[in-house]
């Protein structure tokens, strides 16, 4: 499985979240999924809105474009984006 897929103009993606990290940043591909590191503690799903609002910045669309279809409350996530406007370098991730 690669770390990512598109249905229509939905992007997913397959996560491993690090909480509590000194800054907010995608690291990489780590096995099938990226990697994302977050300030944000996993308390009272403080993480999972800070995943939210990072990803959505991170890929040029609002907050409600952004959703956690599955690990809401692991460090595994499978990530939806609606119709992303731009898309990060680093995930040489092709549009099709």
């Amino acid at each position: 499985m690669t770390f990512y897929r598109w249905q229509d103009n939905t992007l997913t993606l397959s996560c491993q979240i690090q909480p509590k990290s000194s800054r907010d940043e995608i690291v990489g591909l780590q096995a099938d999924s990226v990697k994302i590191r977050i300030t944000a503690p996993p308390v009272d799903g403080k993480a999972n809105a800070h995943l939210i609002k990072f990803l959505a910045k991170a890929f040029g669309v609002s907050r409600s474009a952004v959703s956690i279809a599955s690990g809401e409350t692991g460090r595994k996530k499978v990530v939806r984006i609606e119709d992303p406007d731009k898309l990060p370098e680093l995930l040489n991730i092709e549009r099709t």
